[in-house]
C-alpha cells in the first residue's frame, strides 16, 4: 500500500485595509524610515481596525475565500487548527471561534501556540493527522492581530508588527508530492527574552499590570536577533542534509518574516541565491503566525508541482524549526 502524505490543495489569505507607514510611525515615536528600513527591512505593515474585531475575524475571511477557492464545502472539513499568539480570549479557542464563523460544522478544532513557529507546529500536526488515514480534509490557519499587544510608544517594537491571516488546505495523496520531513525544536530558556509580562497564570491582569505595560510584548532585541539568526540557519541547512538536498535542488526558500538581516543570513547559510527566496517583509512587517502563508500566496503563481520547498521559522520560547515539503499542483 503507497505511503500517505499530506498536500497543500489551496490557500487564502486576508490582510487589512488599513496601512500603517514608516512615515506615519515617525509621527508616533523617535524613530525614521530608514531606521527602520536598515534595521528590518519594513516599509509598512497592515491593521485591523474597527470596534470588536480580532484575530478570529481575520483567520474566518481566509477561510471562507479558501472554501471558496477550492470549491470545497465547510461540511467536507475534518479539522481546523489555528496557530496564532493573539488568541480572541483565553478560551474557547480561536479555532473553535473560525469554525462557527466560516460555517464548518462538522469538523473538531483547536489552537496551537507556538509563537512564531506556530504555523510550522501546525502544519506538522495536520499532516501527521492526514497521515494516519483518519482525516481527509484540514484547514490550517496562521492568523494574529499583533496590534493588540504593541505598545505604540516602544519604539524597539512597534515598528515590528503587523496583522494577517492565512489558511491553507492540506488533503492526503499518495504521489510523491506533499509533506515530507520536519525539524522542529525549542528552548524554554529563551523565555526571558521575549514574552508577555502579564495577563496569564503567573501573574493575573491587575490595574497595577495594566498601569505597568506588561499586557504588551517584551522584547531583548539583540538577544532574540542573536539566537534567531543561528538557529534559523542551522535548521534549514539540517533539513536539507537530512533529506540529501543541494541548493540547486531547492526551488523556493519560505522563511519567517520577523528580520531581513535574519532571511538573508538564512538564505547564504542554505547556498541559495536571492531569487529563491520569498521575502514581503517590506510590504507587511512581522504577522507572527501569517508570515509563511501570506509568502505562499503571493507565489503561488509561481510554484510548480513537485517544487521541492523549505519552510523556516524561529519565534518566542524560543521554538523555531524547518518543514520540507513538495509543491502539489501547477498552480496556473
Amino acid at each position: 500500500m503507497a505511503n500517505v502524505r499530506a498536500a497543500i490543495t489551496g490557500i487564502n489569505v486576508f490582510t487589512p485595509d488599513y496601512v500603517l507607514t514608516n512615515k506615519e510611525l515617525e509621527k508616533m515615536v523617535d524613530t525614521s524610515d530608514e531606521w527602520i528600513m536598515t534595521r528590518t527591512g519594513i516599509r509598512e505593515r497592515r491593521i485591523l481596525k474597527g470596534e470588536g474585531l480580532g484575530t478570529s475575524d481575520m483567520g474566518a475571511e481566509a477561510v471562507k475565500g479558501l472554501l471558496k477557492k477550492t470549491n470545497t464545502s465547510p461540511d467536507e472539513i475534518d479539522l481546523l487548527i489555528c496557530a496564532t499568539a493573539t488568541p480572541d480570549m483565553k478560551f474557547p479557542a480561536t479555532a473553535n471561534i473560525i469554525s462557527d464563523k466560516a460555517g464548518i460544522k462538522n469538523a473538531y478544532s483547536f489552537d496551537i501556540m507556538a509563537a512564531c513557529s506556530g504555523f510550522l507546529y501546525s502544519f506538522d500536526t495536520a499532516s501527521k493527522l492526514i497521515e494516519s488515514g483518519r482525516y481527509k480534509k484540514v484547514i490550517v490557519v496562521g492568523a494574529d492581530k499583533m496590534s493588540s499587544i504593541v505598545d505604540y510608544t516602544d519604539r524597539t517594537t512597534c515598528v515590528l508588527f503587523g496583522d494577517a491571516a492565512g489558511a491553507i488546505l492540506l488533503e492526503p495523496t499518495t504521489e510523491n508530492i506533499g509533506y515530507q520531513d520536519s525539524i522542529l525544536q525549542s528552548d524554554g530558556s529563551g523565555a526571558q527574552f521575549l514574552h508577555l509580562k502579564a495577563g496569564g497564570s503567573v501573574k493575573p491582569a491587575s490595574h497595577e499590570t495594566v498601569d505597568a505595560k506588561e499586557h504588551f510584548i517584551y522584547q531583548e532585541g539583540q538577544a532574540v536577533f542573536k539566537f534567531a539568526v543561528t538557529k534559523m540557519a542551522d535548521v534549514s541547512v539540517a533539513i536539507m542534509e537530512k533529506n540529501g538536498l543541494t541548493a540547486d535542488d531547492v526551488a523556493w526558500l519560505v522563511p519567517h518574516q520577523a528580520n531581513l538581516r535574519i532571511i538573508d543570513a538564512t538564505a547564504r547559510r542554505m547556498g541559495l541565491s536571492k531569487d529563491k527566496v520569498m521575502i514581503n517583509i517590506e510590504k507587511y512587517g512581522n504577522t507572527t503566525n501569517a508570515t509563511i502563508p501570506l509568502c505562499l500566496a503571493e507565489w503561488e503563481n509561481q510554484l510548480h508541482k513537485g517544487d521541492n520547498i523549505i519552510m523556516a521559522a524561529f519565534g518566542g520560547g524560543f521554538t523555531w524549526g524547518a518543514i520540507y515539503f513538495k509543491w502539489a499542483y501547477d498552480s496556473k
